[in-house]
C-alpha cells in the first residue's frame, strides 16, 4: 500500500530533508533520460545531432513545463485538503485533477505536433539540424499523455507526503531508458528519433507505476459521485494550476528567444551551449527537490493552521538549499570539463572548441547557483500557501530579463552575454519571490 506522510508534526528540517532526498534521487534518474540521450546522440550520431537536440530543447521544455506547472498547482489543493483531513474534498480534488490533466494532455498532443515546424523556423533553426530537431520533437510530443499521466499521479502522491513511489518509478523508467537508447540508436540505428522513442516508452512505464500507487493510497476510496463534473472545483484547480503552467510557459518562451540568439552563432556554439544545458537539470536537481518538499510542507501546515511551522521550515530549507548549491558549484567547476567531454565527439579541433564554449557556460552558472536554489525554495513556499500569482509574476520577470540580457549583452561583452542572461534572469525572479514571501508570511496569524 502506498504510504502518505503527515508534515504537520515533527521537526521541520528533518521532514523537509527526508521528503526531498528521495526526490533528489528520483530527479537524478529523471535527468538520466536527458543525459543518456545526449551522450548517445552526441557520441554516436555526431555534433550536428547534438546541436539538433539543443535546437529542440526549449520547445520541448515548453510543453513539459506546462504539464508540470498545471499538475503542481493541482497538488496545492490536494495537500491542503489532506492536511485538513477533508477526505471527501480530497477525493474530489484528485478526480478533478486527473480529468483535467487528461483533457489537457490530448489537446497538447494535437497542438504541439501541429505547430512544431513553424516554431522551429521562427527560432532561426539552422537548416542542417532542422530535420533532426523535427524528428526528435515529433516523437516526444506523441508521448504527451504519458508525460502528463506521470506528472499528475506523481503530484498527487507528493501532495500527501509520498516522495518514495515517484522515486521508484523514475529509477525503473530511467534504467529502461538506458537500455532502449542503446537498442534503438546503436542496435536499430534509428538515430535521434530512437533516443526520443526510448524516452517516451520509459515515461509511459513511470506513469503506470505511479497510477498503481495512487489506486492503493490508504485513504477513503473514491465513489462515483467524486467524478461528477463540478465547475467550482475545476475552477479552483485551474486557478491554482493555470498560473504555474503559464509561469513555466513564459520562462520557456524566454528560453526559446535566447535559443534563437544562440542559433545565430553557428552549429559549434549551439553544440557547446547544448552540452551545458543538458547538465542544467543536474545542477537544478536538489533545487527542485527542496521546492517540491516546501510546497507539500507549507500546503499541509497551512491547511492545519500551523503558521509558525511554515516560518521555521523556510529557515531550515533556505540554509540546506544554499549549502547544497555551494557544494554542487565546487564539484562542477572542478569536474565539469571531464563530464562535458562525455557529450562531445568530432575531430579534435572541433571538440576543443565546443568544450571551451560549454565549460565557460558551466562555470558562470555554477558560480551563481545559490541564487537558483533560493528561487526554487521561495517560489514553492508561496505556491504551497496557495499563492500562484506571485510565482507567475516572477516567471514574467525571468522571461524579460533573460531576453533583454541575451539580446543586449553579446554586443557589449561577446558570447558570454548569452551565458550571463541565465544568471540575470534567476536574480530578478528571486528578488521578487523573497520579498513577497516575507510580506505574505508576516500576515499569517
Amino acid at each position: 500500500m502506498a504510504k502518505v506522510r503527515d508534515m504537520t508534526v515533527g521537526k521541520p528540517a528533518r521532514l523537509i530533508l527526508s521528503f526531498a532526498l528521495p526526490l533528489m534521487l528520483g530527479n537524478v534518474f529523471q535527468q538520466m533520460y536527458i543525459i543518456v540521450d545526449t551522450m548517445v546522440v552526441g557520441k554516436f550520431v555526431g555534433v550536428e545531432a547534438l546541436a539538433a537536440l539543443g535546437a529542440a530543447d526549449w520547445l520541448n521544455w515548453l510543453v513539459i513545463g506546462l504539464m508540470q506547472g498545471l499538475t503542481q498547482g493541482f497538488s496545492i489543493l490536494i495537500s491542503q485538503r489532506f492536511g485538513a483531513s477533508d477526505w471527501k474534498g480530497l477525493n474530489r480534488a484528485m478526480a478533478g485533477a486527473v480529468l483535467i490533466a487528461g483533457i489537457v494532455g490530448i489537446a497538447l498532443t494535437i497542438t504541439s505536433l501541429s505547430l512544431v515546424h513553424p516554431v522551429l523556423v521562427l527560432l532561426n533553426t539552422p537548416a542542417d539540424i532542422m530535420d533532426g530537431a523535427l524528428s526528435y520533437l515529433h516523437v516526444m510530443f506523441s508521448g504527451c499523455l504519458a508525460v502528463m499521466g506521470y506528472n499528475v499521479f506523481a503530484a498527487i502522491l507528493r501532495a500527501m507526503g509520498n516522495s518514495r513511489t515517484p522515486l521508484i518509478a523514475m529509477v525503473i523508467a530511467s534504467l529502461l531508458n538506458v537500455v532502449l537508447d542503446l537498442l534503438f540508436v546503436l542496435g536499430f540505428h534509428w538515430g535521434i528519433a530512437g533516443a526520443a522513442g526510448a524516452t517516451v516508452l520509459a515515461q509511459a512505464v513511470s506513469c503506470l507505476i505511479c497510477l498503481f500507487a495512487v489506486l492503493r493510497l490508504p485513504i477513503p476510496k473514491m465513489e462515483r459521485e467524486d467524478w461528477r463534473p463540478s465547475a467550482p472545483l475545476y475552477g479552483q484547480l485551474l486557478k491554482l494550476g493555470a498560473p504555474l503552467a503559464f509561469q513555466n510557459t513564459i520562462i520557456a518562451v524566454g528560453g526559446m528567444v535566447v535559443q534563437s540568439v544562440v542559433n545565430g552563432f553557428g552549429v559549434l556554439f549551439v553544440a557547446g551551449y547544448t552540452a551545458t544545458n543538458k547538465l542544467y537539470g543536474l545542477l537544478e536537481i536538489a533545487a527542485t527537490s527542496f521546492g517540491f518538499s516546501m510546497a507539500a510542507y507549507t500546503g499541509q501546515n497551512l491547511g492545519a493552521r500551523k503558521y509558525d511551522r511554515i516560518r521555521t521550515g523556510m529557515r531550515s530549507a533556505s540554509r540546506m538549499a544554499v549549502a547544497t548549491a555551494l557544494l554542487i558549484s565546487v564539484l562542477m567547476i572542478l569536474l565539469g570539463r571531464y563530464i562535458l567531454m562525455l557529450f562531445i565527439s568530432g575531430d579534435p579541433a572541433q571538440q576543443e572548441q565546443v568544450l571551451a564554449i560549454a565549460y565557460r557556460f558551466l562555470c558562470i552558472m555554477s558560480a551563481m547557483l545559490f541564487i537558483l536554489y533560493l528561487l526554487h525554495v521561495y517560489r514553492s513556499a508561496l505556491q504551497g500557501m496557495g499563492d500562484t500569482l506571485i510565482p507567475m509574476s516572477s516567471g514574467i520577470i525571468e522571461m524579460f530579463m533573460r531576453i533583454g540580457a541575451a539580446m543586449l549583452l553579446p554586443s557589449l561583452i561577446g558570447q558570454d552575454g548569452v551565458f550571463w542572461a541565465e544568471v540575470i534572469a534567476w536574480t530578478g525572479a528571486a528578488i521578487l519571490l523573497i520579498a513577497m514571501y516575507y510580506r505574505r508570511v508576516s500576515r499569517l496569524s
